[in-house]
């Protein structure tokens, strides 16, 4: 089973887990230097453990408090094959984490004074639009950093997987029928929160990547942290991801996360985040000096949208900007955010700002709910002296349960149709089929059988026949759900009049018409 990246948007962790269930309230105390110390012995331990036992092949952890470094270090190994082993200074790619470092570097461009967290991004951005054009009118940098936009969740993560370029995607997004109105629902959208940073960035000639590094890796001396892919490609201290086959860790997939950069393309290492972390907690300043202003970076801690509302304490979880918010039972402000790659990659930062605490766990095995577990555990300990639950166990019977993560894995296409009825001449599928938003497919013959090419490489994948008009594929890609089904409506012709693409027919978006023959 592959698993669909919305388990790492805020919707599952956020409101089942993540948002802090606390001891009772009047246990409340400042947590002391000793209570942190304890804290991380224990963390040491259990993550000592879960390398042993090979519940992931690598991970590092640090931990910050009253803007020290108290705890840096790495556990297993980068890769199974070379077996390197991870330490402080392992690169890993960050997934969504991207978000709350990208929401960074948006508010210091905020507090440069070009623009406003309410910038419309129909001035700094003219040629992006949205299925509607008052919505297109009216959206600022600010919605598309909430996750209320309107967009579905995840939209333009399929074409993404269809390898479009970021430009291809964020064009297409006019297409996007939205799933809510404007400003009412919370979605988590990789593409939305990317053109509000790169329409933030365009507002001072920058690209997003360059203003990154110039505005915040730079200053924080962020020496192994990077917003592109090459980057981390180059690094010889870094983790590869790893997925499970057959219930061993291999490394077999690369992901470039180069078209969703400002949500999903940061690579750090836990030395570096620390830095990040610091800043976070210290209002903007480092070292005493103020990189980020203090009044826009505070708003990117603000709730901005309800998610819903914990089931343990029945207290509510927001998204603020670029970042989970919530608040315990003592009134506590409580930050955090997960990103994660079915490829191979889960991480986890968690910030307590009254106490001055934060931890950041990366791991370079694909989402098993670890690095959400040593983060929640890690607090627990240090703010009450010891886990309100078991948290390993509880993240990972979450992260196993399809119905719990959001997975969407179609009709099952592995059993047999009880009475398939053969298919059509292969002529009667050949074809060019269109779609607004998705783009054109075709149908085509390979070595005797039938194919589908898809995006704009025209990727090729071998179709195996199911029922009558009814095809299978292997999906691919970061949003992969194994084999789907490939269905043809024929017309009073014999031929093909249309078809529909499962996988890509999660929002009924995925049919396609056939294209009219060019001259």
């Amino acid at each position: 089973m592959r698993i669909n990246r919305s388990i790492f948007s805020a919707q599952t962790l956020a409101l089942i887990l993540v948002a802090p269930f606390c001891m009772n309230a009047q246990e409340k105390s400042h947590v002391t230097s000793e209570q942190v110390t304890h804290a991380v012995q224990e963390l040491e331990k259990l993550a000592e453990k879960q390398i042993n036992e090979n519940a992931l092949p690598g991970l590092a952890i640090a931990v910050v408090f009253q803007d020290n470094v108290v705890y840096a270090k790495g556990f297993g190994v980068r890769d199974v094959n070379s077996k390197a082993p991870v330490d402080a200074d392992t690169v890993f790619q960050l997934a969504s984490l991207s978000k709350s470092i990208g929401s960074t570097v948006v508010a210091e461009l905020v507090g440069e004074g070009k623009i406003t967290w309410d910038s419309k991004l129909s001035v700094l951005d003219p040629t992006f639009e949205m299925f509607d054009p008052w919505v297109t009118r009216e959206i600022a940098i600010r919605d598309m950093y909430a996750h209320r936009s309107g967009l579905p969740a995840h939209a333009g993560d399929l074409l993404e997987d269809l390898e479009f370029t970021r430009a291809e995607i964020l064009y297409r997004l006019r297409y996007q029928h939205p799933d809510s109105s404007f400003r009412s629902h919370y979605a988590y959208t990789n593409f939305g929160m990317t053109e509000g940073g790169i329409a933030a960035a365009k507002a001072y000639g920058l690209d997003w990547e360059t203003a990154a590094e110039q505005k915040l890796y730079k200053p924080l001396g962020m020496t192994s942290s990077s917003s592109r892919y090459a980057d981390f490609v180059a690094r010889r201290n870094k983790a590869l991801g790893h997925v499970l086959v057959d219930g061993k860790w291999v490394q077999k997939f690369k992901r470039d996360p180069d078209t969703e950069s400002p949500a999903g393309g940061v690579s750090s290492s836990v030395n570096d985040l620390t830095k990040w972390m610091r800043l976070q907690l210290a209002n903007g300043k480092f070292d005493g000096k103020q990189i980020v202003d203090e009044k826009a970076l505070a708003e990117t801690h603000h709730p901005q949208i309800l998610i819903g509302f914990n089931p343990a304490t029945r207290l509510p979880s927001f998204y603020g900007l670029g970042w989970n918010v919530s608040y315990d039972q003592e009134g506590r402000l409580r930050l955090n955010h997960s990103g994660a790659f079915a490829l191979g990659a889960a991480t986890h930062v968690n910030l307590v700002p009254d106490e001055q605490l934060g931890i950041v766990v990366l791991t370079n095995a694909y989402p098993i709910g670890m690095a959400e577990a040593l983060g929640t555990t890690f607090l627990d300990m240090a703010l009450y002296g010891k886990p309100s639950q078991d948290w390993i166990a509880l993240f990972k019977k979450v992260f196993s349960d399809p119905a719990a993560i959001g997975t969407i894995l179609g009709f099952d296409y592995s059993k047999p149709a009880a009475s398939p009825a053969p298919a059509l001449k292969n002529s009667a599928y050949l074809g060019r089929f269109t779609n607004d938003y998705f783009g054109d497919i075709s149908i085509v013959e390979k070595a005797g059988g039938l194919a589908i090419e898809q995006g704009p490489m025209k990727m090729t994948f071998a179709m195996q026949h199911y029922d009558r008009d009814t095809f299978t594929y292997e999906t691919q890609g970061e949003n992969a759900v194994g084999r789907s089904g490939i269905t043809f409506t024929i017309g009073p012709d014999g031929k093909a009049m249309q078809v529909v693409v499962e996988n890509l027919n999660v929002r009924g978006e995925g049919t396609f018409k056939r294209a009219a023959n060019r001259k």
